[in-house]
């Protein structure tokens, strides 16, 4: 085992978080905006991403003040793209599902082989968001 990089694990929990609480907006906005035939069930869809995005958020805070840091009470920036179709929102939900995928890899990456519990919880995220991806895309293969 390796000595854990306190400072690292930190920043990138606080990352993920302000990152997690963004999707919080993001897919609560999106929920807002679909219209059309089938918007009752991508509503529903879009409502669970946020509630899971806030568990997400809140997990990784926990952790962080489990290590003594501070959390932020920021969130990442979101951009407005006002495009509102289904395909453009489920193209911008793919998009904040890689950076989170990626977010998730780098704290894998830091806390491997210095923390059990730590990579558990970043594999497991992983796990989360390569599902989300793969749903997100094959929600969008009607529009190809």
């Amino acid at each position: 085992m390796r000595e854990l990089d306190l400072k690292k694990t930190v920043d990138l929990l606080n990352s993920i978080m302000e990152f997690e609480l963004a999707g919080v907006v993001r897919y609560t906005h999106y929920s807002l905006m679909v219209t059309g035939p089938n918007r009752i069930p991508i509503v529903d869809f879009f409502k669970a991403q946020a509630a899971e995005s806030l568990i997400h958020a809140q997990q990784a805070g926990e952790i962080l003040t489990g290590l003594e840091g501070h959390p932020s009470q920021r969130i990442a920036p979101i951009e407005e793209t006002y495009k509102h179709s289904v395909r453009d929102i489920l193209e911008e939900s793919l998009n904040h599902e890689k950076t989170a995928l990626q977010m998730y890899k780098q704290l894998l990456t830091v806390v491997e082989d210095a923390s059990i519990y730590l990579e558990e919880f970043a594999r497991t995220q992983i796990g989360q968001e390569e599902m989300h991806n793969l749903e997100i895309k094959k929600m969008l293969r009607d529009f190809s």
